[in-house]
Order: C-alpha cells, then structure tokens, then sequence
C-alpha cells in the first residue's frame, strides 16, 4: 500500500512523502492515527493543495514540544518499589509508573510518550525515551530504589535537596 505521510514517521519519512508500507501498517495505524492518506492521484492532488497548511501545523506542534522539552529540562524521577535484599523488584517498572512520577513532580507526560529500552526488573539507574514529537526526543534519568535512605546514597550531590547546614551562610 502506498501512503502519504502527513507527519514524520519514524523509520518513514517526513511530511509528504510518498511510501510503500504493508497493508496492515497502513490500515491499522498510519491510517487511523491520521499519521498519513491513501496515496491516490486525487488525495495526491488534495495534499499538494494543503502542503503549506500541514507543515504550518506540524511546525507549531513541533515549537510547542519544543517549549514543552526546555520546561523539562534535565529531569530525574526516583521511583521507591518493594525489592528483595539483591536488589530484584517484587514486580516490575512501566511506563505508567514513570508517568505518575513525572505528574507528581508537575509534568504532563502521557505514559504512551515513554519508550523504555528494556523491561525494569532491578533497583538501579535507567534511562528511558520521551517522545513529545516525532523530532524531539528527551532522555529521561531513572532512579530505582528499595526506601528512602537509598535515594541519598545513589543520587549524586547536586540533585539532593539542600540541607538547613548548606543554606545558612558560612561564619566568618
């Protein structure tokens, strides 16, 4: 089947090109998610007409997850899960988890956003994928701990929320 893009695709192409991919991909994903068109001489026609309107639209969306991206910043989530004394999960860490700590600290983040590179089965630090649009990409720092004391043993200094003794100026 051959398909229009009307976003970038991973792995496809950008806007408005013109690709060859399986049927089921076609009908099943890129077609519902409105991602691309049937690659038609009229819907050819039709996009060429809209060109400057979708890539105006895909620009704007691509400068708010920009904004969306530099409010993030360099963002560490420290996730507190039951774990046996070798360090193994009772359980595992999805990506809903991930997204209901990102909440916590005031970010919106869908859990279909989060692409993590393998499953998290073990205390430890991960990193994990967040794709607020086909061309930007964040890399998401993750703590995985046993209990509290943990996290100020693993989390470097920087991080750590100052104490009363950090803040108050030195005497003189």
């Amino acid at each position: 089947m051959e398909v229009i893009l009307l976003e970038r695709v991973g792995r496809l192409g950008t806007v408005g090109d013109v690709v060859k991919v399986k049927n089921g991909y076609g009908r099943n994903f890129l077609l519902p998610q409105k991602k691309a068109v049937r690659a038609t001489e009229e819907s050819k026609r039709a996009f060429e007409a809209r060109r400057a309107e979708i890539e105006a639209t895909n620009a704007a969306t691509r400068a708010q997850a920009e904004k969306q991206a530099a409010k993030l910043g360099n963002v560490t989530v420290t996730l507190v899960r039951q774990a046996s004394e070798d360090g193994k999960l009772y359980g595992s860490v999805t990506s809903r988890d991930i997204a209901i700590g990102l909440q916590e600290q005031g970010h919106s983040i869908e859990r279909k956003q989060l692409q993590l590179d393998a499953t998290i089965k073990n205390t430890g630090s991960y990193t994990a994928k967040i794709i607020l649009h086909p061309e930007v990409i964040l890399t998401l720092n993750l703590n995985v701990i046993r209990n509290e004391s943990e996290a100020l043993v693993e989390l470097p200094p920087e991080l750590m929320a100052p104490t009363e003794a950090s803040e108050a100026p030195a005497a003189e």
